[in-house]
């Protein structure tokens, strides 16, 4: 099998790389070029694997990582792992049999070999049969929850819960209005209340994305995005960021105004989104899950589709046990040296990225 290995950062690759997106049915947001990139830090590799089969193709998008920090840092020669871009991946194919997988990953290992790759982290596209079956081991995180547009609209009315829809009705009755915006035009009012929704829940810092981030998805992925905002007196109390494949929506970023959590404008905005999808003929609208299982978050988009639970996995792989446990132990290491005590979760690969304690203050003089 030929495969050829395309980087979002060199034009004649990404014109390549579109026209193979373009091309497909699916267009899946998550495998163009530009989102690749844009998970992609500076000294990061943004790619895609692809091969050509009898039936159609394999499109594998990844981010290829240099392990460079100072502790890490081994006499030999430089080593890089591989995590997939932030959202929903895995090697996406059309119809690849089973001695065609097997030939891909044979084919994607020797390239993993040839730049000393260590470790693989992929979180897998949700769709098993739209993805190429992965190699490594696989373990299910979280559930999904997943709402089918292609139910009439009055059927996807009743199976919300009744507090859904009261709600709704709620923020309808209270002059709550939604407005679509395809362009990015309030992108200001869609930062101020995401980051303040992030604030509010104390999330991680690389949940607080640069305004540059945004302003790519704007540039580069359009008719792949669209902004959902609720407005009340004409204020955005509201908003969401939902990615648009070629027949699935997904939430992707949003958060509602603290002030307006009695107007119920998120409701609201869930069943606009759907109703959108509908006009625009998508079959699926992704919901995502919590931040643990069957937490708050998770129930709150549980109650829109019941019945759409899907298991969320992510696969692993290890291609260099010395080097990972050498580079396990000397994180750990430093990791003790900052705090006693302290190891990696064990949950958390590859364990060697676990971020450290801060490291200690310094001593009066």
């Amino acid at each position: 099998m030929n495969l050829e290995l395309l980087n979002a950062r060199k034009s004649a690759d990404v014109s390549r790389w579109l026209a193979v997106h373009r091309a497909w049915a699916l267009r899946d947001v998550f495998a163009h070029p530009a989102y690749v990139r844009l998970c992609a830090g500076e000294q990061d590799e943004p790619l895609a694997a692809y091969a050509e089969t009898a039936s159609g193709f394999i499109l594998y998008p990844f981010v290829l990582r240099p392990v460079t920090a100072p502790h890490l840092v081994g006499s030999g020669p430089p080593i890089c792992d591989i995590i997939s871009p932030y959202g929903y991946g895995g090697a996406f194919h059309t119809g690849a049999d089973e001695v065609e997988a097997k030939e891909f990953w044979s084919a994607f290992d020797g390239f993993c070999r040839l730049r000393n790759v260590v470790s693989e982290f992929t979180r897998l596209m949700l769709l098993e049969d739209r993805r190429l079956p992965y190699p490594g081991r696989t373990e299910q995180k979280l559930v999904n929850v997943v709402r089918d547009l292609q139910t009439p609209q009055d059927e996807i009315w009743r199976e919300f819960d009744h507090k859904v829809r009261k709600n709704v009705n709620k923020a309808s009755r209270l002059g709550v209005r939604i407005e679509i915006d395809e362009t990015g035009a309030r992108l200001d009012d869609f930062l101020r209340i995401y980051e303040g929704t992030m604030d509010r829940r104390q999330a991680r810092t690389n949940y607080y994305f640069p305004r540059t981030f945004f302003e790519t998805i704007l540039h580069e992925l359009a008719g792949h995005f669209a902004f959902f905002h609720a407005l009340h007196e004409e204020r955005v109390v509201s908003t969401e960021l939902v990615l648009v494949s070629a027949d699935t929506l997904y939430s992707y970023l949003g958060g509602t105004e603290r002030s307006a959590f009695d107007l119920r404008p998120n409701d609201l905005l869930k069943f606009e989104v759907m109703r959108w999808g509908q006009e625009h003929g998508k079959a699926r609208f992704v919901l995502g899950g919590g931040y643990a299982p069957d937490d708050g978050i998770f129930r709150y988009k549980r109650a829109f589709a019941p019945d759409g639970l899907i298991p969320y996995s992510v696969g692993t792989r290890v291609f260099d046990g010395p080097t990972f446990a050498r580079l396990l132990d000397a994180h750990q290491a430093e990791g003790r040296r900052r705090l006693a005590g302290w190891h990696p979760d064990p949950g958390f690969f590859p364990g060697y990225r676990q971020e450290l304690p801060p490291l200690p203050e310094p001593m009066a003089s």
